[in-house]
C-alpha cells in the first residue's frame, strides 16, 4: 500500500515496507538517504575521524544541544516541561546484547525533524535555533549552545552495525523511531515514549583493537572518553549500567546496576579568579600537562565582543626535556562550549610559545565537517593574535614586577623566546624588551637591551656584540681588545640560537647592532676616527708589499690581508664581511648533516705588535726569507685557535711549531 505522506526532499525516495493492521500496529516506512548523505556517510565511517572513540563526544554534544534548546524553549513555553523535569544525559551499556544507549531529556525531535536533521546531512537544528534567537534579539539570554557541527551523529556508524533512535518532541504526545544500518536506507515508525527527549541505541560492532574499535560497554572506557572530551558539559552525564567492582568479578556474582556521574561539570576557566585558589589552579595544570611541578604563572583570560572565548594559560616552571627538539609538540587544548574538539591546537599560539599549556573555550567556533579538522579562518587568526599579545604582555609585566621569577622563566625558556624575533614580525616590538643577554658589564647577571642602552658611553654609536661557543671563549677573544680599552660594553651571545637571532635583529630603539668579528669597527668620536684613519693609511702604504706577500702565502684560506684597528695585545685575528656568516655560525653549520660552506676569511694584523713589526722588518731586509711566510702562516693558525675554530691543516701547524722550536733551541 502506497503511503500518502509527501516526499521529504527532492531526491528522497520512500518505500513502504509495512501496512497498518486491524490491531493498529505502527506502519514501518522505509526511506532512502539523499545521494549526498550516502556519500558523506561513507566518508564519515571510513575516513573522517582518526579516532573512533569520538563518536561518544559527538553524541553527547548533540544531547547537550538538545538540553540547551529545551531550556530556551521552556522560557517562553513553560508548559513543555513539568516543574520537576531533570536535565541529564545517561549512558546505558548492555554487555549481553552489546548495545550502548545514549539517552537525554532534551527537546527531542518530531517525525519531520528526524527526516530533516537525520535523513539529510549538514542540516543543524542548533543552527536554525541560532537564527531564531538572532531574529528575536534575545541571544544574550541563551547560554552554552554548541552549533554548526551538522553531521556528528553519523560518527555512530564507525562503532555500530545498526543505530536506532527513539525520540519525542517536547510539547507533543507522539514519539518516532528511526533505525538504520548505515546502508543507504532508514526506517521510521510511530511508537510510544514516556516524556520528551531522545534515546539513541547503538548495536555495537565486536571489539577489534587493530581497527581501533574498543569495548564501548566497558564502564572504565566510557568514563575515560567522557573525562577526556566531555568533562565540562554543563549537564550530568550519568553512567547507568553494571558495576565493575573487583569483588563482583572475582566471586563470579552478577554485577549490580549502578548509577554514577562521570563528568565534573565545572570548567575552572569559567569561574571568577577570586573564587579559585592557587591550589586549584596548580591541580588543574598538573592534570592538563602531566607535570609534577607547579606552574610559574597562571593567566586567566576572557575576550568579549562579536566573537567570545575564554582561556586559561599556564607558564611552566620547568622546560620539558624535548622543548628544543624539532618534533616537540605544542598547542593548547581547544574547546567549543566545553566540548574538547582538539587536544593540541598548534594554531592558537606561535611556535616559539609551544611551551605554554592551557585551554581555550570558544563560544561560536566555526568548524568544518568534523570537529577534528579546524578551519583556518579569521576566528582562529583572531584568537591567535589576541592570545599571543596577552601572553607577551603578561611576560613583560613579570619582568617589571617579578624580576626573580622572570629570570627563572628566562633560564628555562629564553632560547625559545629568541626564536620569536625571527618568526613573529608582528610582535617583534613586544619581544625585543623581553630578551636577556650575558654581557661584559657583569660576570653573572643578565642584561636587557634597554639596560644596555642606559649604560652606553656618550661617544658609542652601536650596540656591540660578539658570538661564540661559550662566555669564556668570547671573553678571551682578541676582537674585544680595543673595545675593552675604550670601556664599551659588549653583549656575549654564546647560545646557538643567537646566530639565528642576530640575522633578524638589526637595531633597538634607533641604535644599530654591530658584530665585533664582522667588517670594520669604528670606535670613539669622529675626530678620533679621522686621526686613526690617517695613521693607518700611512702604515698601509709602508706595509703594502709585506701584506701582498702574506696574502699570496695564505691565498688558500684568506681572501684579504689588512691592518687592524681592533687589536691591542694580540698580533692577528680573523674577521668576515658584514654580510657573511660569523665564524661561530660557520662552525655550527659544519656540524649539520652535509656540512656548511667554508668561507675564505679576512686576516687582520696588528701593526703595533712586536711580532708583526719584526716580521715586517725581516721582510724588508729579505723579501725571499721563507721564515717570514712560515711565521705569518703560523699566526693564521693561532688566530683560528683563538676564536675557537677548527684548524685548517693540523699537520702543517704541527710542522710549523716543531720548526720554530728547533730554531729556538
Amino acid at each position: 500500500m502506497a503511503s500518502s505522506r509527501g516526499p521529504p526532499g527532492p531526491r528522497q525516495q520512500i518505500i513502504v515496507s509495512g501496512e497498518r493492521t486491524m490491531s493498529s500496529a505502527p506502519v514501518l516506512e522505509s526511506f532512502a538517504f539523499q545521494a549526498e548523505t550516502t556519500q558523506l556517510l561513507h566518508l564519515m565511517i571510513h575516513s573522517l575521524y582518526t579516532q573512533r572513540e569520538v563518536f561518544l563526544r559527538e553524541l553527547i554534544s548533540n544531547a547537550s544541544d538538545a538540553l540547551d534548546r529545551l531550556r530556551f524553549e521552556s522560557l517562553t513555553k513553560p508548559e513543555v516541561t513539568p516543574g520537576d523535569h531533570k536535565y541529564e544525559i545517561r549512558l546505558k551499556p548492555d554487555v549481553a546484547a552489546r548495545t550502548l544507549t545514549i539517552a537525554d531529556t532534551g527537546i527531542g525531535m518530531s517525525r519531520q525533524e528526524l527526516i530533516d536533521h537525520i535523513g539529510t546531512i549538514a542540516r543543524s537544528g542548533t543552527k536554525e535555533l541560532r537564527q531564531r534567537i538572532k531574529e528575536s534579539q534575545s541571544a544574550e539570554s541563551v547560554a552554552d549552545l554548541i552549533g554548526q557541527f551538522g553531521v556528528g551523529f553519523y560518527s555512530a556508524f564507525m562503532v555500530a552495525d545498526k543505530v536506532a533512535i527513539t525520540t519525542r518532541r517536547a510539547g507533543e504526545t507522539k514519539a518516532t523511531r528511526w533505525e538504520s544500518a548505515g546502508d543507504g536506507t532508514y526506517t521510521l515508525a510511530d511508537v510510544e515514549k514516556p516524556g520528551c527527549g531522545t534515546d539513541i541505541v547503538l548495536h555495537l560492532k565486536q571489539p577489534d583493537h587493530e581497527s581501533g574499535i574498543e569495548d564501548y560497554t566497558d564502564q572504565w572506557k566510557l568514563s575515560m572518553i567522557v573525562h577526556k572530551y566531555s568533562d565540562f558539559i554543563a549537564y550530568p552525564i550519568i553512567y547507568e549500567g553494571p558495576s565493575q567492582e573487583a569483588g563482583d568479578k572475582e566471586e563470579g556474582r552478577e554485577s549490580k546496576i549502578e548509577t554514577k556521574t562521570l563528568n565534573s561539570m565545572k570548567p575552572i576557566w569559567t569561574r571568577s579568579r577570586s573564587e579559585i585558589t592557587d591550589s586549584e589552579y596548580n591541580d588543574f595544570y598538573k592534570h592538563l600537562s602531566n607535570d609534577w611541578n607547579d606552574p610559574l604563572k597562571v593567566l586567566p583570560l576572557k575576550a568579549e565582543g562579536n566573537f567570545e572565548y575564554e582561556a586559561l594559560l599556564f607558564v611552566p616552571s620547568v622546560a620539558p626535556h624535548d622543548l628544543y627538539f624539532h618534533l616537540a609538540e605544542g598547542g593548547l587544548r581547544l574547546y567549543a562550549r566545553r566540548v574538547m574538539v582538539m587536544e593540541r591546537c598548534e594554531d592558537l599560539l606561535p611556535r616559539y610559545l609551544r611551551f605554554i599549556k592551557g585551554v581555550v573555550d570558544a563560544s561560536d567556533l566555526p568548524l568544518n565537517i568534523s570537529r577534528q579538522r579546524l578551519q583556518q579562518d579569521r576566528h582562529i587568526s583572531q584568537m591567535r593574535k589576541w592570545l599571543t599579545r596577552k601572553m607577551l604582555d603578561a611576560l613583560a609585566d613579570m619582568r617589571e614586577k617579578e624580576s626573580d621569577k622572570y629570570l627563572t622563566f628566562w633560564e628555562q625558556f629564553g632560547r625559545a623566546m629568541k626564536e620569536g624575533v625571527a618568526t613573529d614580525y608582528e610582535n617583534k616590538d613586544k619581544l625585543l624588551p623581553l630578551l636577556m643577554f650575558e654581557s661584559s658589564h657583569h660576570p653573572t647577571e643578565l642584561t636587557t637591551l634597554k639596560a644596555y642602552l642606559e649604560r652606553m658611553e656618550a661617544d658609542q654609536k652601536d650596540i656591540l656584540y660578539l658570538t661564540g661557543g661559550s662566555r669564556k671563549a668570547i671573553e678571551n677573544s682578541p676582537h674585544l681588545e680595543a673595545v675593552r680599552q675604550k670601556g664599551y660594553e659588549v653583549l656575549f651571545m654564546s647560545d646557538p640560537v643567537d646566530e639565528f637571532l642576530v640575522q633578524h635583529l638589526y637595531e633597538f630603539e634607533g641604535k644599530p647592532l654591530k658584530s665585533l668579528n664582522k667588517g670594520k669597527v669604528k670606535l670613539g668620536t669622529e675626530e678620533e676616527e679621522k686621526l686613526r684613519a690617517e695613521q693607518l693609511k700611512q702604515k698601509e702604504e709602508d706595509y703594502a708589499a709585506f701584506m701582498a706577500a702574506s696574502q699570496k702565502k695564505l691565498d688558500e684560506y684568506v681572501k684579504q690581508m689588512r691592518l687592524s684597528t681592533r687589536l691591542v695585545g694580540s698580533p692577528a685575528c680573523l674577521v668576515t664581511e658584514e654580510n657573511e656568516y660569523s665564524p661561530n655560525l660557520e662552525r655550527l653549520l659544519q656540524k649539520t648533516k652535509g656540512g656548511g660552506p667554508r668561507q675564505k676569511r679576512i686576516m687582520e694584523l696588528n701593526p703595533d705588535h712586536p711580532l708583526v713589526t719584526r716580521l715586517y722588518e725581516r721582510y724588508k731586509a729579505n723579501p725571499d726569507d721563507p721564515s717570514v711566510g712560515d711565521s705569518v702562516e703560523l699566526l693564521f693558525h693561532l688566530a683560528l685557535l683563538a676564536e675557537g675554530s677548527e684548524i685548517a691543516d693540523p699537520v702543517r701547524l704541527n710542522q710549523l711549531t716543531l720548526d720554530l722550536l728547533r730554531k729556538a733551541g
